[in-house]
């Protein structure tokens, strides 16, 4: 299953920090963020629940990059 978020961020490289840190979250099969439109593509692992997992991306993309900010 794949979904789009949109996101708030500051720079490019921050955009970058927050896609590394969404594709090393457990639940996460690929992750990309688009810097120009403000947007994360997520494709979740089978039978995960995307909710629950993107709880978990917004934890991780925050100790990365604390005033990012993903809108669920």
């Amino acid at each position: 299953m794949k979904k789009t978020y949109k996101i708030e961020v500051d720079c490019a490289n921050c955009a970058n920090k927050m896609e590394d840190a969404a594709r090393r979250t457990h639940g996460v099969k690929n992750a990309v963020v688009n810097f120009m439109t403000l947007k994360m593509n997520v494709e979740f692992d089978e039978g995960q629940d995307p909710k629950a997992v993107m709880q978990e991306v917004r934890k991780n993309c925050k100790r990365v990059e604390d005033d990012c900010e993903i809108y669920l």
